[in-house]
């Protein structure tokens, strides 16, 4: 309940320019309920007039005329005031579109300068210089990997991706048992039976 009562109405920013258009707009809606009134008012002069002349009262239908006249004027001089109303409200309204443009325009100047600090144009620079140099690398591979395959080549490369993304390709199992050692050779005891053999005869001839 105290949440409820104690939250604050959300008031609309009204600007002085705001209250201005206002009061021209209702200056100007006045201005034509006047018109209106004076073109139902000449209308019955016009044909009270006629009436008068009917009747033969010349001189109170050229007075009644010389009204009419007078108030054409009045409508004329309102119909000018009325432009000039909606002139000065039209101008209003687009310099306030103009102060938006010019306040979001300042708003995005001040975030592309912060982003100027955070990445500079030789940071720029050095990322597109290593961004095409990768782009040249990737496709000189590509072409010495095109120009030294051939179609069979690609066949089975494909094959073996496709099996390797699947999981049916099986390495060979590594033995857990050591190597066995590299066997003597037979010749070396049988050189060694024959020159034990000799060793007497060299003992006998040095005699």
């Amino acid at each position: 309940m105290g949440n409820i009562f104690g939250r604050k109405k959300r008031t609309t920013r009204v600007t002085e320019q705001d209250r201005a258009i206002l009061q021209l707009k209702q200056q100007r809606d006045k201005l034509r309920q006047y018109q209106k009134r004076i073109n139902v008012q000449l209308d019955k002069e016009r044909m009270l007039a006629k009436q008068l002349l009917k009747d033969g009262k010349k001189e109170k239908a050229l007075l009644l005329l010389k009204k009419k006249r007078y108030q054409d004027q009045l409508l004329d001089k309102t119909e000018n005031q009325i432009s000039n109303l909606e002139r000065m409200v039209q101008d209003l309204e687009f310099a306030q579109i103009e102060m938006k443009v010019i306040e979001g325009l300042k708003i995005g100047n001040d975030c592309l300068k912060k982003m100027h600090e955070v990445m500079s144009i030789e940071e720029v620079e050095r990322i597109m210089d290593e961004t095409q140099d990768s782009i040249e690398y990737q496709r000189q591979i590509d072409d010495m990997l095109a120009g030294s395959l051939t179609q069979e080549d690609e066949d089975a490369v494909l094959a073996e991706l496709e099996a390797i993304t699947q999981g049916d390709v099986e390495l060979p199992e590594v033995p857990d048992e050591a190597l066995p050692e590299a066997e003597e050779e037979d010749e070396e005891p049988e050189r060694k039976k024959e020159r034990e053999k000799k060793k007497p005869e060299r003992e006998m001839l040095a005699a």
